[in-house]
């Protein structure tokens, strides 16, 4: 499914010399606490193994399923407010405020001392974080045009990846200097401090004071998603009506699909390198980062290339699902992974799962801007498209961890599994989703 040109669609010029580029500014703000985010999310992740150990728990895998889903379970059931959320209150208000509760558990989870505590915090901290992608996919559509929407999705994206790799060595670092009680408060400690960043630096274009008019014309002019672009009859669209269209519950089961897979690499994968491969603390610094840079250096190529071809007038539909449909095709090869008899014989199919899958979330997070019917849907649309994904946060640890106590440690059956759900999103994004472009005003029943 190569991109072809669109013959109908004119080639879209790049900013105007004079304009400023503080939508950059807002980007790598955005990224920084999406890294954060996810770093605190994979902190205890890491930390697990020392937990238990040094508070003597014996916890068996369908525990730790558990203690790693209950993230999912809150982060979960808050997600479709999280969304309806930001859209009322705004990307600043909305990404604040998660920031600041995400920070706060993180910093108290050390008073953990049991699996129903650990359970707590895991649970509260998901609560807590619901807020932060939708909130930053609002931020992206009102400040990046609809040709440069993939890279600014991919290097928001790619915080999620920045964290969990960063959360091997920075947490590993700290465990071993001091303690695993001091790496969640150092994390809370930070997080706290790009919070009051975001709140006092984050304005919409039109009231930044440091953005010019060149550049709040050149935004507005082709195809961010602001209030003066909306129609007003898509405005009236009622939350509760996007789930009658068909290609906003072809996202929720598409992105169900990858993140099943995806969060094998947020929750088990130190595990795996750990009990599986045998890497030691060092080890699980350095070879454990592989398959999180491929994916961040592959992530940020897709979307730099899948504007590129935007702006010369490809058809946004196809490359769009070509993206997708060929990254969770590439996703299934974590399958091969378990057979492998060399450690970076698995560490290199693991790396082109998820680099693959990284590809593939450039295009799924860049849709809510491309299909909400107006400005006040995208986080709502992207709130119920991740809602949807993390049902798989919620199953896709405890399964993983029932199917290793069933097989004795063999990971083979979790990841046959994970490459055919792989394989189900692809066919979801090829058939079920349909154009990317704004949803037409549904008559209301």
């Amino acid at each position: 499914m190569k991109p072809e040109p669109d013959v109908s669609v004119t080639t879209t010029p790049k900013a105007p010399p004079g304009a400023s580029r503080i939508r950059y500014r807002i980007l790598a703000l955005a990224f920084v606490g999406l890294s954060l985010n996810y770093l605190d999310r994979a902190n205890l992740s890491v930390a697990l193994p020392f937990i238990t150990h040094d508070l003597n728990l014996q916890l068996s895998n369908t525990e730790k399923g558990l203690i790693l889903g209950a993230f999912f379970w809150a982060y979960d059931g808050a997600m479709l407010a999280a969304g309806w959320f930001s859209d009322k209150v705004g990307a600043r208000k909305a990404f604040t405020f998660a920031a600041i509760w995400w920070s706060i558990v993180t910093a108290l989870t050390p008073l953990a001392r049991g699996f129903w505590s650990l359970f707590a915090f895991r649970f509260a901290l998901g609560a807590g974080e619901a807020p932060a992608y939708p909130a930053a996919t609002k931020a992206a559509s009102r400040w990046f045009p609809r040709h440069e929407r993939a890279f600014s999705t991919a290097v928001i994206d790619s915080g999620s990846r920045v964290g969990t790799v960063l959360a091997l060595p920075v947490v590993t670092s700290l465990i071993a200097a001091v303690s695993w009680h001091f790496s969640f408060l150092v994390l809370g400690v930070v997080g706290l401090v790009w919070a009051g960043a975001w709140y006092w630096y984050y304005r919409d274009p039109l009231q930044h004071r440091h953005a010019n008019a060149e550049e709040r014309e050149y935004i507005a002019a082709h195809g961010a998603r602001l209030e003066e672009n909306d129609d007003a009859d898509a405005t009236a669209v009622r939350w509760r009506d996007l789930f009658r269209y068909r290609t906003v519950l072809g996202m929720m089961l598409g992105f169900f699909c990858l993140n099943f897979v995806i969060y094998f690499f947020l929750t088990w994968f130190p595990t795996y390198l750990k009990e599986a491969r045998g890497l030691d603390l060092a080890q699980l610094g350095t070879l454990g980062t592989l398959p999180g840079i491929t994916a961040i250096v592959a992530a940020w190529a897709a979307g730099l290339y899948a504007d590129r071809l935007i702006r010369r007038g490809a058809d946004v539909t196809r490359v769009r699902k070509t993206v997708m449909v060929g990254g969770l095709l590439g996703g299934a090869a974590i399958v091969f992974a378990a057979p492998a008899t060399s450690v970076y014989v698995a560490l290199g199919f693991l790396a082109i799962s998820y680099a693959s899958l990284a590809v593939a979330a450039t295009g799924i997070w860049s849709l809510p801007g491309d299909v909400a019917p107006s400005s006040k849907h995208v986080a709502s649309i992207g709130g119920i498209q991740n809602f949807a994904s993390n049902i798989a946060g919620i199953i896709s640890p405890g399964v993983m961890g029932l199917l290793l106590d069933l097989y004795s440690g063999d990971y083979l059956p979790s990841f046959l599994l994970a490459a055919i759900v792989s394989v189900i999103g692809a066919l979801t994004y090829a058939f079920v989703v349909g154009r990317a472009e704004p949803l037409p005003p549904l008559p209301r029943r």
